[in-house]
């Protein structure tokens, strides 16, 4: 199954390698910044929160300035640069002392991250045929999440608050994890540079920029589905999810680590046989699927909050099924939403459709952590509940209606080869 889901060509198999080898790396310190920045630095809670904030809002605001320079000098020249400066900024979080330090090194890894994801789908969309590349994205996902499942239970055994020096080592093994991919690029130097063709014949269209690919009916409902769902959704993980099973459900923050990393496994074991599915099938289809799922997974949740209080086994039981159930939509939603993206995108704004999809996330991870506090406050949680199920089925009811706007091809959705024309009978003697 695994050798089925590969891409054809050996260029992007080893892309595909860089994508798990530095996710080990970053798996290393995803879930430890908060408390490295705290505990081990001595910044107060909102302090480091601000710094954290302030990451998100330049990754954010530099996304569409990364989407341009992939179109217009190509995504290898954009990503390379990208990647030592992530190297850079993510081994000098060892060296943070100070609020100042923190907020310049977050800026710096910022700068860095802001074109690496839009980059490297572009490059990994180049490297692969619009037959494939709906598995190709999805294996990309369950890559990544193996490698943070890794990354995370590797470093969960190292780290140790009384020792600074171990936190130092993960930021400083992230930091080399990220000339991987670089490394892996280098080796092959006909990969990532701008078309021939849009060189020669796609000024006029790329002049158009974001005006243009705003002005694509179907990619701004997709970007409308996506704005909805991911704040719904994905935004929620984070902020909404964890508050609503401590303080509604009340379990105790390991069975929340408990329930994510089950969120994985389900991720990892499940996306392959996903990829195999969806093939030939209506991507509009699967995304209201998963807006469905999502749905599924909060209002199992809000039953752990209404049963839970009182019985620990169900309340856990709620909160780790949740989780389960929101990794399944996920392996729905991450080899769909790139492929449909790319399925829309010309060759000279691919760069600029790949920023604006990535900036999905980036809008959604403000709102969401938001207005996930205040709901959760009122009434139990349940006009929480109420509010992030319903935008999920909103989301699913905006998918299908793209349906109408794409071609059976965008769509994903085979179309019957046409009937061999028979061979001609030899003529008698």
């Amino acid at each position: 199954m695994l050798r089925r889901a590969l891409p054809a060509r050996p260029e992007a198999r080893r892309i595909l390698l860089g994508t798990l080898l530095s996710a080990i790396g970053r798996g290393l310190t995803l879930p430890f910044l908060f408390i490295y920045l705290t505990d081990v630095r001595g910044l107060t809670d909102t302090r480091a929160g601000l710094v954290i904030g302030w990451f998100g809002a330049v990754t954010l605001a530099l996304s569409p300035v990364g989407g341009t320079l992939i179109d217009r000098f190509g995504a290898r020249r954009v990503v390379l640069p990208c990647l030592a400066i992530s190297a850079v900024g993510t081994g000098s979080l060892a060296l943070v002392d100070s609020t100042a330090t923190a907020f310049a090194v977050a800026t710096l890894i910022a700068v860095g991250g802001s074109a690496l994801w839009s980059g490297q789908t572009t490059i990994l969309a180049s490297l692969t045929g619009e037959a494939e590349r709906q598995r190709v994205f999805g294996l990309q996902f369950a890559l990544l999440n193996l490698g943070i499942g890794v990354g995370g239970l590797i470093s969960g055994a190292l780290v140790d608050v009384a020792r600074p020096v171990t936190f130092q080592a993960i930021y400083l093994l992230d930091a080399l994890s990220y000339l991987t991919p670089g490394l892996i690029l280098l080796t092959l130097p006909h990969v990532g540079h701008r078309p021939a063709a849009t060189v020669t014949a796609g000024a006029t269209r790329s002049a158009g920029g974001y005006l243009t690919v705003l002005r694509d009916r179907p990619f701004r409902r997709l970007v409308i589905f996506g704005l909805v769902l991911t704040t719904c959704g994905y935004a929620q993980i984070e902020v909404g999810f964890t508050a609503y099973s401590v303080r509604v459900a009340e379990v105790t923050p390991r069975v929340v680590a408990w329930a994510l990393a089950c969120n994985t496994v389900m991720i990892v074991l499940s996306q392959l046989v996903m990829i195999r599915r969806m093939e030939g099938r209506s991507r509009t289809g699967a995304l209201a699927a998963v807006g469905a799922v999502f749905a599924t997974a909060w209002l199992v949740l809000g039953a752990a909050g209404l049963i839970g209080p009182g019985n620990a086994l169900v309340a856990a039981l709620g909160v780790v099924a949740c989780a389960a159930i929101f990794g399944f939509g996920e392996t729905m939603l991450s080899p769909v939403m790139p492929a449909l993206t790319n399925a829309l995108a010309t060759d000279e704004l691919r760069g600029r459709y790949n920023a604006m999809s990535s900036m999905i996330f980036g809008v959604s991870g403000v709102i969401g952590p938001i207005t996930a506090g205040p709901l959760i406050g009122a009434a139990d949680g349940r006009i929480w509940v109420v509010v992030v199920v319903g935008g999920c089925l909103t989301a699913s009811a905006l998918a299908l209606s793209l349906r109408r706007l794409l071609t059976p091809g965008q769509d994903g959705r085979l179309t019957p080869a046409p009937a061999p024309v028979p061979a001609p009978e030899p003529a008698s003697h």
